[in-house]
């Protein structure tokens, strides 16, 4: 058998991920197993191990996209603005999470909503995934420490009220953000422009 280019071995890693991010969503983590991920790529029973160790490896592949595209934006945000506000950093997260799909780590088009059910069920792997949990506090350390930095340079420049904790602060927006995907998942909240103009104005109220 003629020898994987680093291209086509992508390709194909990226077609598992796609089936089981279908499979995860459908029908959850632990109901889908390994072969269930091989016949939604089309594959042999043994092709996904190629690829990765087990299914624990792609649950933390896909978690990884998803909770890329409720991070990534502030952080790029972040690292873009001199001072942003609260308001600017979360309506930066949900416009990403409005969207029909977007770009993964490999660089192909993703459904959003396949990743935010998936985003969900992450949640309780943290409870059972030692693994799961380390890489995901990592990732959360990471965007905390974006959010303090830009409620600081918020406040140097009047846009962040001088009161607010920056450390406690980028808590509260990332637990916004996570209030919001979850609704949105389990309670069909999609209005999000609506939802970014109440924050605005409740913001402003205080």
């Amino acid at each position: 058998m003629p020898r994987l280019t680093p291209e086509r071995r992508e390709a194909k890693r990226a077609e598992i991920v796609a089936a089981a991010r279908r499979c995860f969503s459908r029908d959850g983590f632990h109901q889908t197993s390994m072969p269930d991920i091989a016949a939604e790529a089309g594959v042999s029973a043994g092709a996904p191990y190629r690829y990765f160790a087990g299914k624990d490896e792609i649950i933390l592949a896909i978690a990884g996209d998803a909770f890329r595209l409720v991070f990534a934006p502030i952080q790029e945000l972040a690292a873009a603005s001199a001072a942003p506000s609260v308001a600017d950093l979360v309506t930066a997260s949900l416009r990403a999470l409005s969207a029909e799909t977007v770009t993964d780590a490999a660089g192909h088009d993703v459904p959003v909503g396949e990743l935010l059910r998936c985003a969900v069920q992450t949640w309780s792997e943290l409870l059972r995934n030692d693994a799961a949990r380390a890489h995901a506090l990592d990732g959360f350390e990471s965007v905390r420490g974006s959010i303090a930095d830009a409620l600081r340079r918020g406040q140097a420049a009047g846009t962040v009220a001088s009161a607010v904790d920056p450390e406690r602060g980028a808590r509260v927006v990332m637990g916004l953000l996570h209030g919001f995907l979850l609704q949105r998942v389990a309670f069909g909240l999609t209005d999000t422009a609506a939802f970014a103009g109440d924050i605005r104005t409740l913001l402003a109220e205080g």
